[in-house]
């Protein structure tokens, strides 16, 4: 007799049925219940930290100026050096990336 090797073996075919019947009988949550519940627990709104009353902080930055060998492009508004210019039109530097 001929051997089908291509058909699903009995004891396989048999685990995947108890496996789906098994998914199918749990109590898995719908769509609506999920998001309920993240909603629930969204708790970040009016949560204070201890210690975190930051209201009377100033925040202090140190600026440093634009270097003499440095531009700034004209269409990604970042600093860069001038090794970077890849186009001057109107007194105004584009980059290497952008002009890429």
């Amino acid at each position: 007799m001929a051997t089908d090797y291509d058909e699903i073996r009995s004891d396989v075919a048999e685990s995947r049925n108890a496996s789906l019947e098994a998914l199918k009988s749990a109590n898995a949550p719908d769509a609506r219940s999920v998001v309920r519940e993240m909603d629930e627990a969204d708790t970040t709104d009016g949560i204070e930290l201890p210690g975190a009353d930051l209201s009377g902080e100033e925040l202090t930055v140190v600026v440093i100026p634009q270097a003499e060998d440095e531009f700034t492009c004209f269409s990604c508004f970042l600093v860069r050096h001038r090794s970077q210019i890849a186009r001057e039109s109107n007194g105004q530097a584009y980059c290497i990336e952008c002009e890429g």
